[in-house]
């Protein structure tokens, strides 16, 4: 069994992200995410890219799950964020690039750009702070 995930949006790309709009979605080459707000989640979006803890990363890797690789990411903060949330520390994060197809590995992205997850990644997911993705299941 498959499903989508849609994680929180804590902010967006940072003007040091170095993307490819010529395509659909854009191809990023570097990824700079600047907070504007966080709720707390570790796993977060901003189209078309996905960032996590590097914690969460590492329990993804330990459990050998299929469908994507850590790289990493340049973190800002925008002066809402400094407003909202003074000079909070962040957790370290790291850039998850999604490579499975969707239905078929651990982690895909679908036709509409949603990631889908499966049930064994989804179990790795639960064990993280995650109040407020959004879940619903995934059909082909």
């Amino acid at each position: 069994m498959f499903f989508f995930i849609e994680p929180e949006v804590a902010g967006g790309l940072g003007d040091g992200t170095v993307m490819d709009t010529g395509s659909h979605p854009p191809i990023v080459s570097r990824l700079d995410y600047k907070f504007e707000g966080w709720l707390g989640d570790e796993i977060l979006e901003s189209f078309p890219c996905f960032i996590i803890t590097k914690s969460l990363g590492q329990k993804h890797s330990s459990k050998i799950l299929s469908g994507f690789r850590l790289a990493p990411v340049q973190i800002s903060k925008s002066e809402v964020f400094f407003n909202i949330h003074g000079h909070q520390e962040l957790p370290e994060f790291v850039w998850f690039q999604v490579t499975g197809d969707a239905g078929a590995d651990d982690f895909g992205i679908a036709e509409d750009h949603r990631m889908v997850v499966s049930e064994n990644a989804l179990a790795v997911l639960r064990t993280a702070q995650m109040n407020h993705a959004d879940f619903e299941h995934f059909s082909e």
